[in-house]
């Protein structure tokens, strides 16, 4: 392949990072199959735009607004500007890890687009978890900056360890998890976790280091339990993983505030 053909398709990959996770209008392109798997390594430069739209957002709102009420419209931002994808999810993981009787179905409810008390509860906790996380943090802009793109981070590890579990029907069962998911080569996952990595310390400096283990400890047990539970990962558990390494972060940040 060219070095132009190289270049227009990573930048036909980079849109499509943003096409998946988020709801920003992108150019049209013709279908490829094979663009999501590639476009993982370039989730991380997706939090780092959210990420930094949500961080200029509380700048501005912070010296008029309670940090509460400010805290209140970056959760709004963020929300509309993924499509709600990750809070999404999460909710599905905890209906179907927390009411389902076996794999089968686990996976039954995971496809099941209605909503019930696990996830609602969860949904909850998570938007009321960040609200409090980030009305206590100190340095609001730097761990909305970084918590967003740690957090996008965890797909890499995830699809590139653990297998679709539904893989064993792909007619019947094929998603989004499915086109991730062991698809992503060894070198992105390196160049994504130096880039991801690097804001953390170029931001947070040396109170990076319990973000990055707290994601990193995330990503293991979450991929340990997905494995376990359901032999591999759908798109709802990249997405459930991704809300528990931002609150993760921002834990972090309250913690030593």
């Amino acid at each position: 392949m060219s070095t132009l053909a190289t270049v227009k398709r990573g930048w036909f990959d980079l849109l499509s990072s943003f096409q998946f996770l988020t709801r920003i209008p992108m150019p049209s392109q013709s279908y490829d199959e094979g663009s999501l798997a590639r476009a993982v390594k370039f989730f991380p430069i997706v939090g780092l735009f959210v990420g930094a739209g949500a961080a200029l957002i509380h700048f501005l709102l912070v010296p008029h607004l309670s940090r509460y009420a400010a805290a209140l419209f970056v959760l709004v931002y963020l929300v509309l500007i993924t499509g709600a994808l990750h809070e999404d999810g999460l909710a599905d993981v905890a209906d179907g890890f927390g009411g389902g009787r076996d794999r089968e179905h686990t996976l039954l409810i995971l496809r099941d687009s209605r909503i019930g008390a696990y996830g609602a509860l969860a949904i909850v906790f998570s938007i009321a978890g960040r609200l409090f996380l980030l009305a206590s943090l100190q340095n609001v802009t730097t761990y909305l900056i970084v918590g967003h793109v740690l957090c996008r981070w965890t797909a890499l590890p995830l699809s590139y360890f653990l297998p679709a579990a539904r893989s064993q029907n792909p007619e019947v069962y094929a998603g989004q998890g499915a086109r991730i998911a062991q698809l992503t080569p060894l070198i992105d996952v390196i160049s994504g976790t130096l880039f991801s990595f690097f804001v953390a310390i170029f931001f947070l400096r040396s109170r990076s280091v319990a973000p990055i283990l707290s994601v990193v400890s995330i990503s293991l047990l979450s991929g340990f339990y997905y494995k376990r539970k359901i032999g591999g990962v759908t798109g709802d558990c990249f997405g459930a993983t991704n809300q528990l390494a931002e609150i993760a972060v921002f834990l972090c940040g309250a913690w030593v505030a």
